[in-house]
């Protein structure tokens, strides 16, 4: 006979997994306090409530924040050899 253990908190990688979810779009979705979580010593948690909660609802906003500028790598100046230092 085989027992289930019913969970009652999922790690960021099995959030993903039950909402078909990348982990990184979990994490923004959890920055945006839409996911309640629960810590864990360093482990983030998220409360199967807020789960099913969240895959219930209709999210026609993209999970990725707009406003956020793409990250660069530094610039490196060239200096032009035509140019005068005057």
């Amino acid at each position: 006979m085989s027992s289930l253990i019913e969970k009652f908190l999922y790690n960021r990688k099995e959030a993903a997994l039950s909402l078909g979810l990348s982990v990184r779009s979990v994490d923004y979705i959890i920055a945006r306090r839409e996911l309640e979580t629960r810590r864990v010593g360093k482990k983030v948690l998220v409360t199967r409530e807020s789960l099913r909660r969240f895959a219930g609802a209709n999210h026609p906003e993209p999970i990725r924040p707009t406003d956020e500028a793409p990250q660069t790598t530094g610039t490196i100046a060239i200096a032009d050899p035509g140019a005068s230092d005057a």
